[in-house]
């Protein structure tokens, strides 16, 4: 049949029992097969992990500074390792290290959700996070173009002195 027409005959699914072929030009069925392929990979979101290293002995400033490098990698849809490397005698004192991830948890709070709670591998103890639907959705609404309404009017020039 696909002779007389002069058209191929297409494997469809060659795992199907019976195996479905179909009758029409080969080109043509690798055309809008490779089409869908570049849609479907368009469409697709590539997730990046963003790490950030803790010590049993954070000081406050840098624990705030990493949670707010937390908070920003969340909120650009990444997601995010916390891990905390313990180093000598420190592996007595887990529990400090645990107190540390799960303060950064709860900081953190909507911001993302926890995807892998705390756990030892080796003398790293490490959390995974991942963003909730409500911060990936926010970037999005706060894309306004520049001079949009909203936006404060220019201040006067100050007076001029003589």
């Amino acid at each position: 049949m696909a002779r007389e027409r002069s058209l191929d005959l297409v494997e469809i699914s060659p795992n199907a029992v019976p195996p479905v072929c179909k009758i029409q030009d080969y080109g043509k069925f690798l055309y809008e097969k490779d089409k869908s392929d570049r849609a479907a990979r368009k469409k697709q979101k590539i997730i990046t992990i963003k790490e950030v290293k803790f010590s049993v002995t954070v000081d406050e400033h840098d624990y705030q500074t990493k949670k707010n490098q937390a908070v920003r990698f969340l909120g650009d849809g990444d997601k995010v390792k916390a891990s905390l490397r313990f180093k000598g005698r420190q592996m007595a004192h887990r529990d400090l290290g645990y107190k540390i991830i799960n303060r950064l948890i709860l900081d953190i709070g909507d911001a993302g959700l926890v995807e892998f709670m705390p756990r030892m591998e080796g003398t790293t103890l490490h959390a995974i996070l991942a963003p909730s639907k409500k911060s990936e959705q926010a970037p999005r609404k706060a894309d306004t173009p520049p001079g949009a309404s909203g936006s404060k009017p220019a201040d006067p020039a100050p007076p001029a002195t003589a």
